[in-house]
């Protein structure tokens, strides 16, 4: 007679186990969706302990079904998507149309700061790379006598 496990209905032929690094992804984005208000914490609760049972990927994709699928911008896209959004908002707030309790002097005066520095930075590269100061390295002038 075989285990008990030999009695367990084999999964998919073509179901992959899941890694640790596949349920935490599903664990974030269950998170997520309760933060959203999209999952009871009930819910939440009963899917988690779901993920952690789970031994095949598809065990955790049907946990996730229902839900919307997350931004999967990642690497250089995500930090472009951030320091762009980032830039649209300090825009905004030192032109006065942020919210005015929320955006400080200080930060004001900071944001002002690094705009300048921003600007400094790209004359003087442009001032450099015009004089040839930015290239292959010093040329050799011989002046007088071959």
């Amino acid at each position: 007679m075989g285990s008990p496990a030999d009695t367990t209905a084999p999964p998919p032929a073509d179901s992959l186990r899941c890694s640790d690094a596949e349920r935490e992804r599903t664990s974030t984005a269950l998170h997520e969706a309760a933060g959203d208000g999209r999952l009871t914490m009930d819910e939440t609760e009963a899917r988690l302990a779901q993920v952690y049972a789970a031994r095949h990927r598809h065990e955790l994709d049907a946990l996730t079904a229902d839900l919307p699928a997350p931004d999967v911008r990642t690497g250089w896209g995500l930090v472009i998507a951030l320091a762009r959004q980032q830039l649209i908002d300090d825009v905004a707030a030192l032109a006065g149309r942020g919210d005015r309790d929320a955006v400080s002097r200080r930060r004001r005066v900071l944001l002002a700061l690094a705009a300048l520095l921003v600007v400094l930075v790209v004359v003087a590269m442009t001032v450099l790379a015009l004089h040839g100061i930015v290239g292959e390295g010093p040329e050799e002038h011989v002046h007088g006598l071959d």
